[in-house]
């Protein structure tokens, strides 16, 4: 069975930093797109950032050039890092695995960035 398990959400101050991490359990997870998405209160979950199992990135338009997202597959990991964080970035964030066309959620970690 499947797991993630996000980790690494926090208060923070506009213009910080933050990284996000996720470990996954189950699964192979190396051949396998992950990704970043999040949800603020009242708005429908958006991507924010995949990688693909060759390395391959997209990100949202709203966090090109301040999020990167990268993986470590001998730790199952994926990370979301986060810099000049914006009031509107604040949200629950939520990994996200896709395998065998079967999607996978974490419980999310929750973003919260004050002006």
């Amino acid at each position: 069975q499947v797991q993630l398990v996000e980790s690494g959400g926090a208060l923070v101050q506009a213009g910080g930093s933050l990284r996000l991490s996720c470990a996954a359990s189950g699964s192979i997870f190396s051949i396998f797109t992950v990704g970043w998405y999040r949800q603020a209160p009242g708005k429908q979950r958006e991507l924010v950032a995949l990688i693909t199992s060759t390395g391959n990135t997209n990100y949202a338009d709203s966090v090109k050039g301040r999020f990167t997202i990268s993986r470590d597959n001998a730790k199952k990991a994926v990370y979301l890092q986060m810099n000049s964080l914006k009031p509107d970035d604040t949200a629950v964030y939520y990994c996200n695995l896709n395998e065998w066309g079967n999607n996978y959620w974490g419980q999310g970690t929750q973003v919260t960035v004050s002006s």
